[in-house]
């Protein structure tokens, strides 16, 4: 297990003890759970409308028309979109098409 730093005098002279990390120089005390819990965090499952999950990289098909906010263009039912990547927010995919590049929530797109 290689320390971390402290988080509030930077130091990297610390020491777990039970749950919790103490810093021998200022005696601050953090729990040492903490950055674990973090990398669960950022392993969030993005699902399609059918639930399969979605990955970087995959093809999606529309499967409703969606309305472009501030736009007149309207994508499409049974548009496909090749390599999507998935974000955070509320709009999960990020995703370039002829009429340009476009955040869609994935509950509007299934797994081609």
């Amino acid at each position: 297990m290689t320390p971390t730093a402290c988080p509030q005098c930077t130091l990297e002279n610390n020491y777990p003890d039970g749950d919790r990390t103490v810093c021998a120089d200022c005696g601050f005390e953090w729990p040492t759970q903490a950055a674990a819990e973090d990398d669960q965090a950022d392993t969030r499952v993005v699902r399609d409308a059918n639930g399969n999950v979605l990955a970087d990289g995959d093809s999606v098909v529309l499967i409703k028309d969606l309305k472009v906010k501030g736009s007149s263009i309207t994508l499409k039912v049974g548009t496909k979109v090749k390599s999507i990547r998935l974000v955070g927010g509320d709009h999960e995919v990020d995703c370039k098409m002829e009429a340009g590049s476009f955040m869609l929530k994935a509950c509007f797109l299934k797994k081609a």
